[in-house]
């Protein structure tokens, strides 16, 4: 039963690819490419792709990247707007199959007398010249360690993939061949093999652990014993992705998502509706102490949130959703499960960062960067490290952007990055040490300053006195700018006042000094919430404290006239007073009362300011009594 053609055209189709929902076909026509939806009216996307034939075209459902091998003895990648990310070499014969290992990191390129395995991002890892004439078709094993390629001369070619590397501060670890480990420290030239029972399908290296999955078994092994592995026995077998946190792990296979402690415990398996493991990758998964990210594939604008040691949603169980699709997520791995952010990249390459805990109120999502290509948590503080454009960016301390926004640009550190050439990746972000792979596939290594991670240990024990002198020690604006945020966020507004005063931030200093000669706490928080750009919590402080004057106030101080005269209204208190303000505004700047409500009251109303002031008086005595009361009372207590 034929359903329906797709197309029909006077050039042979020479290869076929699904997209990766299925619901989009990619085909050769000649020298070019077209996607071709399912839906009759969508439309349908065509270039030019190659200067030869395209022969062979394969299209990946984990990253959505395509490859096409032509004629032209040329390979190249594509993403799926058409738009061209990498462009080989020519080869001395046409390229007559391209396949992408199931996981999307690898691809195979097969020619005559030529096998190549790649990375995704274009560049050779490795280049074999077996006696095959050409090979037409390549296949990978559902597990992404060998391929089979159809050869010309009617024989099958079989290859196993090996000698991959794993590197973590001073071990080094490579599969020498399938079921064999080598390890390596590099301070002492210690080797140590270790032996597997079946193959190795997959592993990861980092805090302190190398976690193994064969086909049947994980083997979890610390850095400091290499003899005594932990073995479990696997539910599904082939294992997509391994994730690290300081105190577990994450496997991913067909099956599920599943949680382990490094003693090989089972803690919890996250699920979602929808859920397909299969294309998830390190990109659109994310893991820390105390929580699961996850970005959905269904609607690429929503993340999942879940507890790390139960496996439910997280808060409320309401979903971070952006106004974009989201490309690649990240969780800060360190300070207080209510602190954790997360920083995500949209499709427009901007940054974003946002608190993961989602309770009642919506949490703001705010912009850090533009243009960023990649980014990475460090693992021992909350250091957050970017390529921006033709930049380097390191922000020292993200959550400035809920403190105050004005100094982020202080709290960075930014170098020119073109020496990484285009589409570099960062690897890793281990201590003060960013691992980034360059598209020619060589690895560099930047060293940042160690002192913000110091500081960042100083304010996580409170220690705001070496804090301080690290700082003066220092004698740099990023540092002053980053103990600033840290001090507000912490509430130790001494501290925020010498750090303000050493950036020239003045007019804050002054702030904080006008905050320290208030009354009550409850107005000090209030002001403290108020220099964040919290107005909204800092009017909540004040109305449930019963400070209702105060809350009035500061509407009034920030010119929110409808607030301020609807809580007066509300309350039944202070109306005359915010007319009489509203006056005084309106007479400085020469207007005439257009506002109905504030006509509405005003209507046969005298504003005598002595009677006015007078109540002010009275409301700030009212505080200073009600505060010096609360402050006995607990002296009484202790006394006691």
């Amino acid at each position: 039963m034929l359903r329906s053609t797709l197309a029909q055209q006077g050039t042979p189709v020479y290869s076929v690819a699904w997209g990766p929902d299925s619901e989009k076909v990619l085909y050769t026509a000649g020298k070019q490419l077209i996607i071709k939806p399912l839906q009759p009216n969508a439309k349908v996307l065509q270039w030019k792709a190659h200067d030869g034939i395209i022969l062979k075209v394969d299209w990946n459902s984990v990253n959505d990247l395509i490859l096409s091998a032509g004629e032209d003895c040329k390979y190249k990648v594509w993403d799926s707007y058409g738009r061209p990310l990498y462009n080989s070499q020519p080869h001395e014969h046409p390229i007559t199959s391209v396949a992408w290992a199931p996981d999307g990191e690898l691809f195979a390129v097969g020619s005559f007398h030529t096998l190549r395995l790649c990375d995704k991002t274009g560049w050779s890892y490795a280049l074999e010249k077996p006696n095959t004439g050409s090979i037409f078709n390549i296949a990978w094993s559902i597990d992404g360690t060998q391929i089979a390629g159809a050869c010309g001369n009617g024989h099958v070619v079989f290859a196993h993939v090996v000698e991959q590397r794993w590197e973590w501060k001073n071990f080094q670890v490579t599969l020498t061949k399938r079921r064999t480990m080598q390890v390596r420290n590099v301070l002492n030239d210690a080797v140590d093999l270790l032996e597997f029972r079946d193959r190795v399908i997959k592993a990861s290296l980092n805090y302190a652990h190398l976690v193994v999955s064969t086909s049947l078994q994980c083997y979890v092994f610390s850095t400091k014993n290499w003899n005594t592995p932990l073995i479990f026995d696997l539910k599904e077998g082939t294992v997509s992705l391994i994730l690290q946190a300081e105190r577990h792990f994450l496997l991913v296979d067909g099956g599920g998502i599943y949680l382990y402690s490094y003693e090989g415990r089972f803690i919890s398996s996250p699920k979602f509706p929808g859920m397909r493991t299969d294309i998830l990758n390190a990109q659109t998964v994310s893991l820390s102490n105390d929580t699961i990210a996850i970005k959905d594939k269904a609607d690429e604008k929503i993340i999942f949130l879940f507890e790390a040691s139960t496996g439910k949603p997280l808060g409320d169980g309401k979903l971070l959703s952006h106004k974009n699709e989201i490309l690649e997520i990240a969780l800060d791995q360190k300070g207080l499960t209510n602190e954790r952010k997360i920083a995500f990249i949209d499709k427009n390459r901007d940054l974003y960062i946002t608190s993961v805990k989602r309770f009642g109120k919506e949490e703001q999502i705010i912009k850090l960067g533009t243009m960023v290509h990649t980014l990475a948590w460090s693992d021992t503080c909350n250091i957050l490290c970017g390529l921006q454009d033709t930049r380097f960016t390191v922000w020292y301390y993200p959550n400035t952007v809920y403190v105050d926004r004005d100094i982020l640009p202080k709290t960075l550190y930014e170098r020119d990055a073109s020496e990484f050439s285009k589409n570099p990746h960062i690897v890793s972000f281990v201590g003060n040490q960013v691992t980034i792979r360059r598209a020619d596939g060589s690895l560099n290594h930047i060293s940042i300053s160690p002192y913000p991670a110091i500081l960042h240990e100083y304010v996580s024990s409170s220690k705001w006195e070496d804090a301080i002198r690290l700082c003066r020690f220092v004698k740099e604006q990023t540092m002053w700018a980053c103990l600033a945020a840290m001090a507000v966020a912490n509430r130790d507004m001494t501290t925020a006042e010498t750090a303000y005063a050493a950036i020239g931030e003045i007019d804050k200093v002054q702030y904080i000094n006008s905050i320290k000669d208030l009354p009550s706490k409850e107005s000090k928080m209030a002001h403290i919430l108020m220099f964040s750009g919290n107005i909204q919590e800092a009017e909540m402080v004040l109305l449930q404290a019963g400070l209702i004057y105060q809350a009035i106030q500061i509407n009034i101080n920030l010119y929110n006239w409808e607030r301020a005269l609807e809580l007066a209204v509300k309350y039944k208190t202070h109306v005359d007073t915010v007319l009489a303000y509203r006056q005084k505004f309106l007479e400085t700047f020469g207007k005439q009362e257009t506002n109905k409500r504030y006509l509405q009251y005003a209507e046969g109303l005298q504003i005598d300011w002595e009677k006015i002031k007078a109540k002010i008086e009275m409301e700030i005595t009212k505080e200073r009594e009600r505060s010096s009361s609360s402050q006995s009372s607990k002296h009484i207590g202790l006394k006691y």
